[in-house]
C-alpha cells in the first residue's frame, strides 16, 4: 500500500509539473506578440528614382496607417544617387530603375526587384509626327537627325529635352533604345521626369523620355516601331521599351525596413497600386 502511496504521490507531481509548463508556455506566448508589435518602429530612409516615386508614395501612406510608430522618409534624386546613398549609408533603401553600377558591386548591396517600369516617348502637341523607328530614334538622339521633316514631320527644328547623365531613365534609354551610342551633348537637360515634360509641353518642335506614369494630355506620347505603348503590349512583348525597378539596401533588410520591401512587394499592395499607377507586376512581365 506504501508502494501505490508513493505512485500516486509522483505521478500527482508529474501530472502537476505538465500543468505548469502548460500554462508557462501559454503566459510565455502571449508575451512575444506585444513584443513583435513593439519592435516595429523607427524611421525608414529611401532616395532615388524619380520614376518609383508615383508608387512609392502611396506605399509609404499605407504602410504608415498600418504601421503607426514607422515613419517613411522617400526623396527623389536619380537611380545613381539612390544607390550611392545607400552603400555610403546615408539612406536605408535606394530606389533604382537601373542595374547595380560596378563600382558598387563590392559594398554588400542585395537587390530587391519592385515592377517593371516602361518608358514612352513624348514630343510638343505641335510635332506632326506620329511614330518613329528604333533607327530614327537612335539618329534623333545622337544628333544626326536635327529637322522633323528627315522623319516625315513639317520643317521644324528639333529640340531634344532629358535627363542629366546621373538619371536611371537616360541609362535605361542608352541601353535598351540607343544600344551603346552615345547622346548628343545639343540638348537641354532637366532633373527630374515631371520638368521634362513641363519644358516639352512648353517647347515647340521637342522630344524628350519620360516614364510612363509621368505621360499626360499636355504632351504627345510616340509609338515605337509602330507599336503604341500600353501595359498590355508590355506584357506581351510587343512594346520592349522598359526597365526593372529595384530596391537596394546594403546586406540584407531588417526590422521596419524589410517590412516595407515585403510589403511594397507583396501581392496585396502590386495589385491594389502597381497597373493603377503605370507600372507592371513582375509576375506579368515578359521571360
Amino acid at each position: 500500500m506504501k508502494i501505490i502511496r508513493n505512485l500516486k504521490s509522483v505521478l500527482l507531481l508529474v501530472v502537476m509539473a505538465l500543468a505548469l509548463a502548460l500554462v508557462t508556455a501559454g503566459c510565455g506566448a502571449k508575451k512575444e506578440e506585444p513584443k513583435a508589435d513593439a519592435e516595429l518602429q523607427g524611421t525608414v530612409t529611401a532616395s532615388g528614382s524619380t520614376a518609383l516615386l508615383p508608387l512609392l508614395k502611396p506605399a509609404q501612406e499605407e504602410f504608415q496607417k498600418k504601421h503607426a510608430k514607422v515613419t517613411v522618409n522617400i526623396a527623389g534624386g536619380g537611380s545613381f544617387t539612390g544607390q550611392n546613398q545607400v552603400a555610403s549609408g546615408a539612406v536605408n533603401i535606394g530606389n533604382s530603375d537601373v542595374p547595380l553600377q560596378n563600382e558598387l558591386k563590392d559594398k554588400g548591396l542585395v537587390e530587391h526587384k519592385l515592377v517593371g517600369i516602361p518608358f514612352v516617348f513624348i514630343v510638343n502637341p505641335d510635332v506632326a509626327v506620329d511614330n518613329l523607328t528604333q533607327q530614327q530614334y537612335i539618329d534623333i538622339f545622337t544628333g544626326k537627325i536635327t529637322n522633323w521633316k528627315e522623319v516625315g514631320g513639317k520643317d521644324q527644328k528639333i529640340t531634344i529635352i532629358h535627363r542629366a547623365k546621373s538619371s536611371g531613365s537616360r541609362a535605361a534609354i542608352a541601353e535598351v533604345v540607343l544600344k551603346g551610342a552615345a547622346f548628343t551633348d545639343n540638348a537641354v537637360i532637366q532633373d527630374s521626369n515631371g520638368a521634362v515634360r513641363a519644358a516639352i509641353a512648353s517647347t515647340p518642335g521637342s522630344i524628350g523620355y519620360v516614364d510612363a506614369p509621368y505621360a499626360d494630355q499636355t504632351v504627345k506620347v510616340l509609338a515605337y516601331n509602330g507599336v503604341k505603348y500600353s501595359l498590355e503590349n508590355v506584357a506581351a512583348g510587343k512594346y520592349p521599351v522598359y526597365s526593372y525597378g529595384r530596391m537596394f539596401t546594403k546586406g540584407e533588410p531588417t526590422g521596419a525596413v524589410k517590412a516595407f520591401i515585403n510589403y511594397v512587394t507583396s501581392k496585396e499592395f502590386q495589385e491594389a497600386y502597381a497597373e493603377k499607377s503605370g507600372f507592371i507586376p513582375v509576375t506579368k512581365l515578359p521571360k
